[in-house]
């Protein structure tokens, strides 16, 4: 692909409350699925890297976990990690649900605003209430903040997307491509198996569940191989992970390789193992081992 002189670049960053629909917007906007996207809360852990690529620009949208309470070191590292992408951005996408600031948005102004950054505040979900309601929604949240960008979209449905994908160009700095233009991701592999997990299992299961890629290459058949560990807490959960003879993991495994197959748009062979790690999520070297750093 040839670049032209006046090519634009630059990241940004998705922030918001849990279930704002941070993730759908993301998908969205790059085109594929990239992202978990689940009734359950905090389903993005990490930040979550989508690439769009064009003759004229390449976007790295940033998709973070939801800013909330933390109530353990996993949940402090979801958080700080959001928080961190603020300082990577070149524009702060702040996502709001189409009613008035709550307390959890007033305090997210207060954390976007210290940043300092080029913000768009994102209404979402405009597809659900009268458009009448919109202008005092805007009213409130502009006399909080001074936003470059004012969006309503409809994140579900992709009303408005594409202004705001238009916005955003123009306010893009020049400057090169930073991934290769056929990259559109840098996780997807594992987030595919998470969200399998997600989809099959309840309670606090897939809160206790990390997924870590540990192999991947070319098969000489053609296609790829994926080895992957999924860890858990507790004997129970591995138990109920794998399911009565095995059923569960296999379940997991086809919907899962189904997804990065038709992603990847090529055959994949996946290996899954399931270990115990007690109590991850309250260990730094735990969470350090696995990627979440």
């Amino acid at each position: 692909m040839t670049r032209k002189k006046s090519f634009k670049s630059g990241y940004v960053s998705v922030v918001g409350l849990p279930n704002v629909g941070k993730s759908t917007l993301l998908n969205r906007l790059v085109g594929s699925r990239l992202s978990i996207v689940t009734p359950k809360p905090q389903t993005t852990r990490t930040t979550m890297r989508g690439i769009c690529t064009t003759d004229d620009y390449q976007i790295i949208f940033l998709d973070t976990a939801g800013i909330h309470q933390p109530r353990d070191k996993l949940g402090r590292y979801m958080v700080d990690t959001a928080r961190l992408t603020f300082q990577e951005a070149d524009i702060i996408y702040m996502m709001v649900h189409c009613t008035p600031p709550g307390r959890g948005e007033k305090e997210l102004i207060e954390q976007v605003a210290a940043a300092g950054k080029d913000t768009f505040l994102i209404i979402n979900k405009v597809d659900l209430v009268p458009k009448n309601t919109l202008l005092p929604l805007i009213e409130q949240y502009g006399s909080r903040m001074d936003y470059k960008e004012i969006v309503p979209v409809s994140a579900l449905t992709g009303d408005n997307v594409d202004k705001l994908l238009d916005l955003t160009v123009a306010h893009l700095p020049e400057g090169p491509a930073y991934f290769p233009e056929d990259i559109v991701s840098d996780q997807i592999e594992r987030e595919f198996i998470r969200e399998s997990i997600y989809l099959n299992t309840k309670d606090e299961i897939p809160y206790s569940t990390a997924v870590v890629i540990e192999d991947m290459k070319e098969r000489e058949r053609g296609g790829a191989y994926i080895s992957a560990l999924i860890y858990v807490e507790k004997d129970s959960q591995k138990g109920i992970i794998i399911g009565r003879g095995g059923s569960m993991i296999k379940k997991i495994g086809a919907e899962a390789r189904r997804e990065i197959e038709r992603f990847l748009g090529y055959s994949v062979y996946l290996d899954m193992q399931v270990k115990v790690e007690k109590k991850w999520r309250e260990s730094a070297q735990a969470l350090k081992k696995l990627g979440y750093r």
